[in-house]
């Protein structure tokens, strides 16, 4: 077929015209206002994180940023607008830790936890606490671990839902110390921790921010707390290499995510942002309130981290045998 030199000549420039708009677009991003989706309701730490996160962002990138709380399906409506998002970075979803423990049990999710999104940057980490009512006799975790290996699922423990994070972590603990607990879900943090209270479950782990406040104020117990060492936020409770079971060590995470496909300059530019903001001064006070401290890394370690823990608690799910409802 003949294709005439005005044609060619047409076509090229076309090309030229529309790669050089998308590479303008990708060096000038961004140009207009940002969302920040957020899985849950106004008042946890995920909104919390977005929200100061959002306004610090504003005034690095020079534009708007908008948080929308999706509360639904654990976080997984949020996902899903995210995977379905235009790939431009200016929709991204601010999550945690529950995002990779959920796709280690869920089976029908609207996409794939690693390949529908691109990793944009890790905000910080935090420890659980692992904690116990006043009424029970356990002032230590070896206490703990001595009854339980005494009476096998006599000792339960309450969790903010099946496949949780919460759940996760209690049952790392039962494999590491070779332990048999009964575990308790709720619908939600807040009755877990109530019951706790008063005495109708023995243990509980959960985030600092859920469970410090009472331990501070002596209602309930802490007998360690999730990561190997101890942490700068809570430092006199016992990191787990001391009670003998380093290998049950889990951190939260919280972190930020784009869809599949985002161009590099764009992840990039969000990244060095994000990490400007993290690091200073004043946010690491704020992370440090909140039960965190920041983590800086680049978009390429926070995917490795996510495939990593994925992979990890798919293991343990499959070892404790639990399975979304």
């Amino acid at each position: 077929m003949f294709i005439s030199a005005k044609y060619m000549r047409a076509l090229t420039t076309l090309l030229f015209v529309t790669v050089m708009g998308t590479a303008s677009a990708q060096t000038d991003f961004p140009t207009k206002p940002i969302t920040l989706l957020v899985g849950s309701a106004p008042g946890g730490s995920n909104d919390i994180f977005a929200r100061v996160i959002g306004k610090q962002l504003q005034e690095v990138l020079g534009v708007s940023v908008v948080v929308e709380n999706k509360p639904a399906a654990g976080g997984i409506l949020a996902n899903v607008l995210l995977a379905k998002a235009a790939p431009d970075g200016y929709t991204l979803v601010v999550l945690s830790s529950t995002f990779t423990t959920g796709a280690a049990v869920r089976k029908n999710l609207q996409y794939d936890a690693i390949k529908s999104f691109t990793p944009i940057a890790m905000l910080a980490k935090g420890p659980m606490l692992i904690t116990v009512g006043n009424g029970t006799s356990y002032k230590t975790l070896e206490d703990l671990v001595k009854f339980a290996k005494a009476n096998p699922g006599k000792l339960n423990y309450g969790t903010s839902g099946v496949g949780s994070i919460n759940q996760f972590a209690s049952e790392l603990l039962a494999e590491a110390a070779d332990i048999k607990m009964t575990h308790v879900p709720y619908k939600g943090m807040g009755p877990a921790v109530t019951d706790l209270l008063g005495g109708q479950i023995d243990m509980i782990i959960a985030s600092a921010p859920s469970l410090l406040s009472q331990v501070k104020a002596e209602k309930i117990r802490a007998l360690g707390v999730t990561t190997v060492e101890r942490s700068e936020v809570a430092p006199e409770i016992r990191g787990l290499k001391e009670s003998g079971y380093p290998k049950a060590a889990v951190d939260l995470w919280w972190g930020v995510l784009a869809p599949a496909g985002t161009p590099k300059p764009v992840v990039d530019k969000l990244n060095k942002a994000i990490n400007q903001i993290i690091t200073s001064e004043a946010m690491k006070s704020f992370f440090v309130k909140e039960g965190a401290s920041p983590v800086a890394m680049s978009s390429d370690a926070f995917a490795n981290h996510l495939v990593t823990e994925l992979e990890r608690w798919k293991t343990i799910a499959q070892s404790a045998n639990i399975q979304a409802d």
